[in-house]
């Protein structure tokens, strides 16, 4: 019996080695990785050039404190400022961590407004970690039962639905900010619009709010540009990041531009492993790989063939509810619920993920080719079509 606390229900294998999208077990069954470590695995495995970065680093400094300077994060500070076109960033080692970053400045944010009850706008079927502060902010009544009393200081309005933001707005002079995700991913890829985030933009400038986008899962490249905002050309004030930031080595980031930069003052916050010169190397040589290779122009491309792939093997099929994504974040939505995929992927030898019920969530290595895209696309509508051709189970 395993000593590992029982948080997850894990599927039955155990990974020994990996090599680019390809995973093998203790058997030597070799499985195409379409989920990449849910969007964490950017370079795929064992990517050269980063265990190189891996190696080298760890030889030198792995962890020094944040009560010195780390030119190693200082580099990343910078690269991620180039790339996203905010002015600072808070360091830490995950996306929950990343997010309560962004909460506490918007309420400092607030405070120095002279604000009592600061309230965050947060969005249905939202997801923003498992920390108290997050899954309060989060949509699901499945992540937050039983943890209650949960934090207060969240309104939360429909996705994708600027009305709903504007009547908050007219009748709840406490709100200080909008937290949302460009792309839901927990909640079932549910893409928003652009005319969307350009009008929460707007709202946000005539009110004065922080405008915080979760770019934890859709941003660094998956959707085809560094960041889901710059397809929408506008900035936010506040990004979060982590899971592919350093292709697997547990990193987490707020990013801040203008006033929300300026917010934190020693004291405020802090991480101890936050920012290490370990994690930095790992990010920053993933930063450059992405670039180097061209992994932006390769995730719309596999992602355009993979989304237009699937459509058309699944066009006419009774059950297909829809097919969409922006590069390489795709959902596929069935009318049924299809959790047991995950195994018949895994008996197939390929790794993907059912979110939010009905949806099957592909979230593939950004250095993924077409022949792999393709083998993608033949073994997971073939998985489909069987699956939607047994009888609906009686409730």
């Amino acid at each position: 019996m395993s000593h590992v606390m029982n948080t997850y229900t894990r599927l039955p294998v155990a990974f020994t080695h990996g090599e680019g999208v390809w995973l093998w077990d203790a058997q030597g069954k070799r499985y195409l990785d379409a989920l990449g470590g849910i969007a964490v695995n950017t370079l795929g495995h064992a990517h050269p050039r980063l265990t190189k970065t891996l190696a080298t680093q760890a030889g030198k400094l792995i962890h020094t404190s944040n009560i010195y300077q780390i030119t190693e994060q200082e580099n990343l500070a910078d690269k991620l400022a180039a790339i996203s076109g905010m002015d600072k960033i808070f360091f830490c080692n995950s996306g929950c961590e990343a997010n309560e970053a962004a909460i506490k400045i918007a309420r400092l944010y607030a405070r120095g407004k002279g604000f009592d009850n600061p309230a965050i706008v947060v969005m249905e079927k939202a997801f923003h970690g498992r920390t108290l502060a997050t899954l309060s902010a989060t949509g699901s009544r499945k992540v937050q039962a039983g943890f209650e009393p949960l934090v207060s200081g969240f309104v939360r309005v429909p996705y994708d639905d600027l009305e709903a933001v504007r009547q908050v707005a007219e009748h709840n002079r406490n709100v200080v900010a909008v937290l949302v995700e460009p792309i839901q991913g927990e909640g079932g890829v549910n893409i928003a619009h652009l005319e969307y985030l350009s009008g929460l933009r707007g709202l946000c400038d005539r009110y004065q709010w922080l405008l915080m986008l979760d770019e934890i899962q859709c941003g660094l490249g998956r959707t085809g540009k560094w960041f889901f905002y710059q397809h929408a050309g506008f900035l936010p004030d506040v990004v979060t990041l982590a899971k592919g930031l350093a292709a697997g080595v547990p990193i987490g980031a707020c990013l801040a531009r203008g006033a929300a930069a300026e917010v934190f003052k020693p004291g405020n916050h802090g991480s101890t492993f936050g920012g290490n010169p370990f994690a930095c190397a790992a990010a920053l040589t993933t930063l450059e790989i992405i670039e180097q290779d061209k992994l932006l122009d390769n995730a719309t491309r596999v992602g355009d063939a993979i989304r237009t792939g699937l459509a058309a093997a699944l066009a006419g099929v009774k059950g297909v509810v829809a097919v969409r994504g922006m590069g390489l974040m795709l959902g596929i939505e069935l009318d049924r619920p299809c959790g047991e995929l995950t195994q018949r992927a895994l008996d197939a030898g390929l790794l993907i993920n059912v979110t939010a019920d009905k949806i099957v969530r592909l979230l593939p290595p950004l250095i993924m080719n077409r022949d792999e895209s393709r083998q993608l696309v033949d073994m997971l509508s073939a998985l489909i079509r069987d699956f939607l051709s047994q009888p609906i189970p009686a409730r």
